[in-house]
């Protein structure tokens, strides 16, 4: 019975997705992060009211910041409200920080939530290291997707 708890313990939760995110970046490397939160913010989170959209993340004097991440406010709250889109503090070692400033100092790179999950009861942020992509890589991207759901179509119809 308890490796059976061990195993639902460590499995992840998806809260958000940022589908955006690649379709207009090509994503160079991920990382995982921590995420400072106030308490109706967790509540609010495992109530799914999370949005990802036009979400960054920047490195400010050491430390890495989610910017921009809409968090509704909880439904049963009393009197304690958060600010929904306010900036919250990514937990993440020294050197994770210090390698994440040095790649973002190069042009054309920024840090974009990925995904939004649950990981043992914490809420963690999957953190892109991207770099945005042109109009005709959108095309490119786009027109690659509909080959392959062709492709797919027709080897099933051809196994009937």
């Amino acid at each position: 019975m308890r490796t059976q708890e061990r195993r639902a313990d460590t499995s992840e939760r998806v809260i958000a997705d940022n589908r955006k995110a690649l379709h207009d970046y090509h994503v160079l490397d991920t990382w995982e992060a921590g995420v400072m939160l106030q308490g109706t913010e967790v509540k609010a989170i495992r109530e799914g009211r999370v949005n990802l959209r036009d979400s960054f993340a920047r490195v400010e004097k050491g430390e890495v910041w989610l910017l921009n991440v809409h968090i509704s406010p909880y439904s049963h709250t009393g009197y304690a409200h958060h600010d929904e889109r306010r900036q919250r503090k990514l937990l993440l070692h020294d050197y994770e920080i210090r390698k994440l400033a040095g790649r973002v100092a190069e042009k054309g790179l920024t840090l974009v939530p990925l995904r939004m999950y649950f990981k043992n009861g914490r809420v963690k942020v999957a953190l892109a290291l991207a770099k945005g992509k042109q109009a005709h890589d959108k095309r490119e991207t786009i027109r690659r997707r509909e080959i392959d759901r062709e492709t797919r179509a027709a080897v099933k119809a051809r196994r009937r």
